[in-house]
């Protein structure tokens, strides 16, 4: 799989990216995929120089949940840690947009995973700039204050904070679960359709979903100016869950192969009485 056919291309626009992809044999390609990367995973947790940050986007219903618990089944669960970010907290609200996410990042060695990102506050709080009132910054005194370059500029500060931290070993993987609207009907049907599913509804979703092409627009906008080359993104068709998830797997483990990681070696005094500790433990 060349998964470079998903990487986001200024010359593309969003529309251009299908949603609908099926892979043969999806989950059983996966199943090997995350082996590889719970390998990759062990191994770069010895070498202690690097980490992942993994960041999931997409509108309600694009399988991010399942998407995670799918891809990262089989990797130790020390080594990976989520974060799933809902509205801002008091505390959060008295630090600037990027504070929770940063101190959220993951140790070297350890894969963190973002579901939903920093990009909600360039996303959600551009289809609704009221929101952006509860962080009560001295220059916003209205919507007339949230303009586009008050985004835009906010979108230099997310590309300057994924700069630094690739700079200081996280590798950055972004992936759009590009869902379409109509298949995003069929799941919110399921949703209401079955009683054991009826918990993950919410009235709001309909709201929400009015306003798609509004999404679409501050999507399209997010990806142009922020898919960089030390954090760039992905747009995964999510039509099919199963394909979804094995095109991040794949994705992420061609990344993380390309990376070379080692583990350490003894120092050479230890090794030199490798034999005599052996000796040791086998004489009590």
């Amino acid at each position: 799989m060349n998964t470079n056919t998903y990487k986001f291309s200024k010359k593309r626009e969003l529309k251009e990216f299908t949603t609908k992809e099926v892979v043969d044999n999806a989950k059983k390609k996966l199943k090997k995929s995350r082996k590889k990367i719970s390998d990759l995973q062990d191994t770069m947790y010895a070498e202690g120089k690097y980490s992942v940050l993994l960041c999931l986007q997409g509108m309600d219903t694009a399988g991010k949940d399942s998407l995670i618990r799918e891809v990262f089944k089989d990797v130790n669960a020390r080594g990976v840690v989520v974060h799933s970010f809902k509205v801002p907290t008091d505390l959060e609200l008295k630090h600037d947009f990027l504070w929770r996410h940063y101190i959220a990042l993951p140790a070297k060695g350890k894969i963190g995973v973002f579901n939903r990102t920093h990009y909600e506050n360039v996303l959600v709080t551009r289809v609704h700039p009221e929101y952006i009132f509860a962080e009560n910054i001295p220059t916003v005194k209205s919507l007339d204050d949230l303009t586009d370059a008050f985004y835009h500029s906010r979108m230099e500060r997310i590309n300057q904070f994924e700069k630094h931290i690739s700079e200081n070993g996280t590798i950055v993987l972004k992936f759009f679960l590009n869902v379409s609207k109509e298949e995003q009907k069929n799941r919110l049907l399921r949703r209401l359709n079955i009683e054991e599913k009826n918990w993950k509804f919410s009235a709001g979703d309909l709201e929400e979903r009015k306003l798609w092409d509004k999404y679409q627009e501050c999507y399209e906008d997010m990806l142009q100016r922020t898919s960089t080359g030390n954090a760039p993104w992905y747009i995964i068709p999510a039509d099919d869950k199963p394909t979804a998830r094995y095109i991040v797997a794949k994705t992420l483990e061609k990344e993380l192969e390309k990376y070379n990681f080692k583990e350490p070696t003894l120092p050479q005094k230890v090794l030199d009485q490798i034999d005599e500790f052996k000796k040791e433990l086998n004489n009590e």
